[in-house]
């Protein structure tokens, strides 16, 4: 590559200062290297839509603080700036004088041409921009078929993923997988003078918001800190991943959603325990879900109609959804929390309360929207992509694709799970449910699942009252799941 004197590295969904491919390749090619970080207009002003308390904007301002700490370390600094992008980044590198911007891939429809239109207006100015892959451990068409065609089955394409890492059979091998290390010579790192000033939240229209009382670390200490606390956990994953009351997940999702750790750290992580046999099984299906991740990315990328809200298998547009005023009102029951079925309500609440939920409830409550109550998946889907930390479109929109059997290796249409059975399997105590409803705290683990089914003299002891203390079901599932068959017949004929 080229030697420049000036690089501008432009951060987006990577906020770290370590094993950060962009960084790393401008260090190795610039004599100065300044740091930008742009909290994107178009972006950010359709989220005040919602109102100004978004956590996720919280998220991306306290680790931009620890990252601009972290570059002062090294004699630079982070400028950060509340602007359009596609024109802040020009404007800075022609103020900067720079050579050239470094950035690492972003793979949503919106980024795409953002990228383009900032590529477009450097090239204006005689100065490239580079991109380099980051948030992933393979993009795009570096994981096909024997033909040569991109995947659209999960384990056919988990196979030919694992191979690349497989030199000997059976055997993964983690050193396959690059480091970037990122090492700044002293004085290469720079901050223009005089030192700009991080505008606030306030300054931005959005609230300011105490994470650490919602225990959501924040920064790459956060992502560090989950990540010791994981590890020691992982041999059970496999197992304890499913259930809600206990803590089975890593909660890493919005610290990669974000890049405040690194996909590659941990792949390798994964793979190092398998192949050393300490925690191996849980390694296992926790390095699926990392390659599920890259799989919707391969997605999006091949078949972009999906953001547009065009369902995957395209025969599965054809079905009629529930709509009007009785739509509407099973709608707002189901995202406020008030089902009557009280793991869907449970969990609802968790993720209007928290901005997470958990991953088995996000199947059980999509499953809910779509089977049980015939919503269009795609008004959940928004209402995810509004409500989640971790919101990221790709696997949102493969995660819903996949409840509503229109996706890529989705489940069967005929496959409805049960809120009842999923209730009594995986909260068996009501452990989760009573954490959100304590107006069901006394209702034993026979009856808190279908509290409306329980005898009259159970919920008096239990002090609730179907219809005043919860609410009764707004469905009758075995109706709901006939409806949904023949709602789609329309897919099995075709």
């Amino acid at each position: 590559m080229t030697t420049y004197d000036r690089a501008l590295v432009w951060f987006r969904r990577d906020l770290r200062s370590f094993d950060h491919a962009a960084l790393h390749q401008a260090l190795a090619s610039a004599k100065q290297v300044f740091c930008v970080f742009i909290f994107d207009k178009d972006i950010l002003d359709p989220l005040l839509a919602h109102g100004s308390l978004d956590r996720r904007v919280a998220f991306i301002h306290a680790s931009l603080r620890e990252l601009d700490a972290e570059l002062q370390q090294h004699g630079g600094g982070l400028i950060v700036k509340h602007a359009r992008a596609c024109e802040a980044i020009p404007k800075l590198a022609q103020e900067l004088d720079i050579d050239a911007v470094f950035c690492n891939h972003d793979y949503e429809p919106y980024a795409k041409q953002r990228d383009q239109d900032v590529a477009d207006a450097l090239a204006q100015q005689q100065r490239p921009l580079f991109s380099f892959k980051d948030q992933v451990i393979f993009e795009k068409d570096e994981v096909l078929s024997q033909v040569g065609n991109p995947f659209s089955v999960f384990t056919p394409y988990k196979n030919a993923w694992l191979k690349k890492f497989q030199p000997t059979p059976g055997m993964l091998d983690s050193s396959l997988i690059p480091h970037w290390h990122v090492q700044p010579k002293p004085g290469q790192l720079a901050l223009p003078s005089p030192t700009p000033v991080m505008p606030s939240l306030t300054e931005m229209g959005f609230e300011e918001i105490d994470l650490s009382a919602q225990h959501l670390p924040t920064g790459m200490q956060g992502g560090q800190m989950l990540m010791d606390d994981f590890l020691p956990r992982l041999s059970r994953y496999g197992e304890a991943r499913d259930f809600p009351s206990i803590k089975g997940p890593s909660y890493l999702s919005v610290h990669l959603r974000f890049g405040t750790v690194s996909i590659r750290a941990l792949a390798r992580h994964a793979m190092d325990a398998i192949r050393s046999g300490t925690r191996a099984d849980g390694a296992a299906v926790w390095l699926a879900e990392l390659i599920w991740r890259d799989f919707y990315f391969m997605i999006l990328h091949h078949h972009p109609k999906v953001a547009q809200g065009a369902a995957f298998k395209p025969e599965y547009d054809r079905i009629a959804w529930e709509e009007g005023a009785q739509a509407e009102a099973l709608f707002a029951a189901w995202c406020e929390g008030r089902t009557g079925y009280p793991l869907v309500d449970a969990a609802m609440l968790q993720l209007n309360r928290s901005g997470y939920m958990h991953n088995r409830l996000r199947m059980v409550t999509a499953c809910f929207l779509i089977k049980d109550l015939g919503i269009d998946w795609r008004h959940g889907e928004a209402y995810f992509a509004q409500k989640l930390n971790d919101f990221d479109l790709a696997a949102n929109n493969g995660g819903w694709q996949w409840a509503a059997s229109s996706g890529c290796d989705a489940q069967p249409y005929f496959r409805i799970f049960n809120p009842i059975t999923q209730s009594q399997k995986f909260d068996a105590e009501g452990k989760f449910i009573k954490r959100y409803l304590p107006q069901l705290d006394k209702l034993d683990a026979k009856h808190i699942h279908a509290p409306w089914l329980a005898p009259g003299m159970t919920l008096d002891m239990a002090g609730v009252t179907i219809g005043k203390d919860y609410p009764a079901p707004i469905v009758v599932h075995d109706e709901a799941r006939k409806n949904t068959l023949a709602r789609y017949a329309v897919v099995k004929k075709s």
